[in-house]
């Protein structure tokens, strides 16, 4: 990967009082990069998620950010009161206040300039979706980091919500890092994917729709129309006791954070 390192997890493992959420997971993060983190309900990846965060601490192992590292960030949900009038406007300057002229182009990049005006609590889920990128966006991250970005959205909207994010890194230049609820499809779009279950599985390219064995016996050959499956590379031991992974040195510790 050419793209400059922004972000790692190195050999980090979390718990919460005896049970092990996360075991020894190396993952790294590049500029211009997309990198999608699938796994079943309860694999760890929101966990995984907010240790990367920063939200949460791991109790071994360390995060390594690029110094200085802007994050935007889509979450999962949002809930927003109903009796609360909002506009879109309005929204987009919450937690920080950016001029107008801004909000109005973030809007125009993700394709939802029409919601300006409108409440927030009117939008449909794709349009919602959209806003919420565009205020992630306008922060001018170095790194996006979406939690389950199709969440509520028809098929046809999520096929349009991922070639949006792959044409906004491009545009823009940052990593991607996006948690999927989906265990057996990865959108073409995506550089890296990487399997999740307590620990990393498997991790690969993207590649076109494919019966890999490795495949069928992890997600039982349950598929999808119309989005990429990825083959796994088992290069990595299932051992508690492994060795660092290859991504865990770090590319230029005088210039980083380390949680």
């Amino acid at each position: 990967m050419s793209g400059e390192p922004l972000i790692q997890a190195c050999d980090l493992t979390i718990k919460f009082g005896g049970r092990t959420a996360i075991r020894d997971v190396n993952l790294t993060v590049h500029k211009k990069e997309i990198v999608t983190l699938i796994g079943p309900n309860g694999a760890g990846k929101s966990t995984l998620l907010r240790a990367l965060l920063q939200a949460i601490k791991p109790t071994s192992g360390e995060v390594w950010r690029r110094h200085g590292l802007i994050i935007g960030y889509v979450p999962q949900k949002l809930n927003i009161d109903p009796i609360m009038p909002m506009t879109v406007e309005r929204f987009l300057s919450i937690p920080e206040r950016r001029p107008l002229d801004e909000r109005k182009e973030a809007l125009a990049n993700v394709g939802a300039s029409h919601t300006l005006n409108q409440s927030v609590q009117s939008l449909s889920g794709g349009e919602f979706q959209r806003v919420l990128l565009a205020r992630a966006i306008l922060r001018k991250p170095d790194l996006l980091v979406l939690d389950e970005p199709v969440q509520g959205v028809d098929f046809q909207g999520q096929t349009e919500l991922y070639k949006l994010i792959s044409r906004l890194k491009d545009q823009a230049g940052f990593g991607i890092l996006m948690v999927s609820h989906d265990l057996h499809i990865v959108m073409a779009e995506t550089d890296r994917v990487v399997c999740i279950n307590g620990h990393v599985c498997c991790s690969g390219a993207p590649t076109q729709v494919s019966d890999s064995p490795e495949y069928l016996a992890l997600f039982g050959g349950q598929t999808k129309p119309g989005l990429a499956v990825y083959h796994h590379l088992h290069d990595h031991i299932h051992d508690i006791g492994h060795q660092h992974g290859p991504d865990c040195a770090h590319p230029n510790p005088s210039n980083s954070d380390q949680v």
